[in-house]
């Protein structure tokens, strides 16, 4: 479905939700997302040497009270499973500003491999991570 129509795209994945909802996992998106791909791409250059007990997260977010269609991601570092972690951000426990108001949805698949791994790790690659998206012409969030 890359590169096809947006409105096509939301019509095919809607039909999916519809017949396959009980099967599909908690980490695909729920949206389209056109810059998804460049997610997964600068996602994938980052790598954990040792496992532990945090997760990375991604969360998009919305902008288009302030212009139309922007988006954006916030990058956060958890050692809660990172559905329950959006879940307080939404809640105000512990939120960040910007999911608390603009969070739509979590977007693992981009960060699934860098899931339970060491805190020095998690704190690097979460910093790296969003200097790494917003040079590639993100708006980002988070990844303090």
């Amino acid at each position: 479905m890359r590169d096809a129509f947006p409105s096509r795209i939301e019509a095919a994945l809607a039909q999916l939700w519809h017949h396959a909802a009980k099967s599909i996992p908690e980490w695909l998106p729920m949206n389209y997302v056109s810059w998804l791909p460049l997610v997964y791409d600068v996602a994938a250059r980052f790598r954990a040497a040792r496992s532990g007990r945090r997760n990375i997260y991604l969360v998009r977010l919305d902008y288009s009270d302030r212009d139309i269609g922007l988006q954006g991601i916030y990058v956060g570092m958890t050692a809660y499973p990172p559905a329950l972690r959006f879940d307080q951000h939404r809640a105000g426990i512990r939120a960040a500003g910007s999911v608390l108001k603009r969070g739509e949805e979590l977007l693992m698949g981009p960060v699934l491999h860098l899931q339970r791994i060491a805190q020095a790790d998690a704190a690097r690659i979460e910093r790296e991570l969003a200097a790494a998206l917003a040079d590639a012409g993100l708006k980002i969030e988070g990844g303090h």
